[in-house]
């Protein structure tokens, strides 16, 4: 078997070891002995210079032996060839000691070749002399330099040498140190390292500049602004606009006006700033106003009591003992649920409360009514009974609770026929009276408890919303009451017709029955209407009847908003523009209130219908629109 090359053992231990030394074999018997070639400790990192070694095509009468696997130096003998046809191993390159030097002999490594004892008596002998190569070794390698460095600029079309046998042969071999891949990875894991370090900077200076790390959060919108003062005032709307000519008007109406639906039709528009009626048809005769007749007696209630007086409902001690006696006092809104309840009528009375002070007194065994502040007959002349029932109205009394309602909450809800008699039988429940009976209260009595309703200017803005008729009927009472005429309807009815003309109104072709507009024997002309609105919507309210009537403009419902308009002008342009009382009966439909036309000019206006179309779907509708038509209007 042929000497092969012995090589130290390489392990991966991190402690320092001897340098390793290189046995090299003589090639056959009769050569010199063998001789070690020192390896030299690693040099540090260098250019590293590299070897094309060629394969050499071997006399056919010699035996090709297998390439060295170190870096061979370029005046050594050529390599043997490699063994089952894979080519020779990189590795490093020991550097050859100058000409005449002798080579030192470097420290053994931790494991020695199979043929250790064999090395070390070899290694006595005298070093073999090193033989120069010959002038053509040195053109062969001269020329396989030059294809390695052209085959590592990348050039393909390296020229091959004349000597090459085949394709195999030719390709030039790459001798390198075996961590060579490492030592390139290296520049591109530090390139990362540096980018990763880089982000990381960035990223925390970001951080910092968006106050990322900063304790306490910085604001970044500036504080809102306060709430703007809001009144709930109405404001006169100014006579700073155009003045509407009447020839605008009549043109803006005609289409409307002249809608058959409605039937018999009369009107009239005004403007309020300067008093000038622009438009009118059949403005003075007197047709069935309905409920827009409470008009009359919100302006009277106005004009003649307090605004800031209430309804007040007494208990005081009856004439024997353990009796009392429930004294009405007109307050129809005495509410039967408890306070954190809400009826139809804002800010009304509590019977609880009532029964709460009377009971502080000791016991009760029976409970009396006294009904005696009104006079008459409850239902006024061409009321029809059946609105009792229907939910429209109760029999007027100074007692009541809901306003005879069976249902507070509901506007129109059954009504009980005899709503004194129901008030006096809640409260005896409530302080544990066996009995009730109508009675009399004793002059100068006891008083056990009293209750008080909202304002007289709340308490007209209610009936005006939701067209109350047992409110309206009661504010007429009170007006008579005032005026010192007996409380009854006609004594209303007087004390209303004495207010309206003292302060200026005229009345002619006015008559009426009732306060409520639930009669069929009212008769109102529309100039009227229009005259009372006039007067509230007048942009001067140093005028005292002015300043007096100004609670009527906001007690109007409002167009597809509140009241009894709440559900009307959902697709119209009137709506939130319109304020206006409405009236309904049979065949009877009525409209009268306020717009702000298109220039912000104040309109008042009173639309009277007798028609017998379909309310609901034709004749309400046409009214509507005609008080749509003035709010578009400029009309100038």
């Amino acid at each position: 078997m042929p000497d092969e090359p012995s090589w130290p053992t390489v392990d991966d231990d991190d402690v320092v070891h001897e340098p390793p030394t290189v046995q090299v074999r003589r090639p056959g018997p009769g050569d010199s002995p063998t001789m070690r070639i020192p390896v030299p400790p690693p040099a540090p990192p260098a250019p590293e210079r590299t070897s094309i070694v060629r394969k050499p095509t071997p006399p056919a009468d010699q035996t090709t032996r297998p390439l060295d696997q170190t870096t061979r130096p370029l005046d050594q003998p050529a390599p043997r060839e490699p063994q089952n046809g894979r080519p020779p191993a990189r590795a490093e390159q020991p550097p050859t000691p100058p000409r005449g030097q002798a080579p030192v002999e470097a420290a053994r490594p931790r494991q020695e070749p199979a043929e250790a004892g064999r090395s070390r008596q070899e290694a006595a002998e005298p070093a073999r002399p090193r033989q120069e190569p010959d002038e053509a070794t040195r053109s062969r390698e001269a020329v396989t330099d030059a294809a390695w460095s052209r085959w590592e600029a990348g050039s393909d079309d390296a020229p091959e040498p004349a000597e090459a046998a085949d394709e195999e042969h030719a390709k030039p071999q790459r001798i390198g140190t075996v961590d060579e891949p490492e030592r390139r990875k290296r520049p591109l894991a530090l390139v990362g390292a540096l980018a990763a370090v880089l982000l990381l900077v960035a990223g925390g200076v970001t951080s910092w500049q968006l106050g990322w790390f900063d304790t306490a959060p910085v604001p970044t919108t500036a504080a809102p602004q306060p709430p703007a003062p809001v009144s709930l005032a109405v404001q006169a709307v100014g006579t700073a606009g155009p003045v509407p000519s009447a020839s605008g008007i009549a043109a803006a109406l005609r289409g409307p006006a002249g809608n058959p639906n409605l039937g018999t039709l009369t009107g009239v528009v005004a403007d309020p700033g300067t008093g000038q009626v622009l438009w009118k048809q059949g403005d003075t005769t007197p047709l069935t106003p309905a409920s827009t007749v409470k008009i009359l007696v919100a302006a009277a209630s106005l004009l003649a009591l307090d605004h800031t007086s209430q309804l007040s409902t007494k208990v005081v001690q009856g004439p024997q003992p353990g009796t009392v006696v429930l004294v009405g006092g007109g307050d129809p809104t005495l509410s039967s649920f408890p306070a954190d309840r809400s009826t139809v009528y804002p800010g009304a009375a509590t019977l609880d409360e009532l029964a709460s002070q009377v009971s502080a007194h000791g016991p009760v065994t029976q409970v009396l009514y006294d009904t005696s502040r009104y006079q008459g007959d409850g239902m006024a002349p061409g009321w029809d009974p059946g609105d009792v029932g229907g939910g429209y109205v109760s029999p007027i009394g100074p007692l009541m609770m809901d306003g005879g309602r069976q249902d507070p909450t509901a506007y129109d809800t059954p009504r009980t026929g005899t709503p004194a008699a129901a008030a006096a039988q809640a409260l005896a429940s409530r302080v544990g009276a066996a009995s009730t009976a109508p009675g009399t209260a004793p002059a100068g009595a006891k008083v056990l408890g009293e209750v008080k309703s909202a304002p007289v200017d709340q308490l007209v803005e209610n009936l005006m919303q939701v067209s109350d008729n047992v409110l309206a009927e009661t504010m007429a009472r009170e007006v008579a009451i005032a005026r010192g005429l007996p409380p009854t309807f006609e004594g209303g009815v007087q004390a209303v017709r004495a207010v309206l003309t003292e302060n200026g109104f005229d009345l002619t072709g006015a008559e009426v029955v009732d306060a409520s507009g639930l009669s069929k024997n009212d008769k109102v002309p529309a100039r009227l209407l229009t005259d009372i609105l006039t007067a509230a919507a007048k942009p001067d309210a140093g005028d005292p009847k002015t300043a007096k009537l100004r609670p009527l403009l906001t007690a109007l419902p409002v167009a597809g908003g509140s009241g009894t308009l709440a559900g009307r002008y959902t697709d119209l342009a009137g709506k939130g523009w319109v304020r206006a009382k409405t009236g309904t009966l049979t065949a009877v439909n009525s409209l009268a209130g306020v717009v702000v036309d298109n220039d912000g000019r104040l309109l008042v206006f009173a639309f009277m219908s007798i028609s017998p179309e379909d309310p609901r779907t034709k004749v309400r509708p046409g009214l509507d629109a005609m008080a749509t038509a003035l709010r578009g209007c400029g009309c100038t």
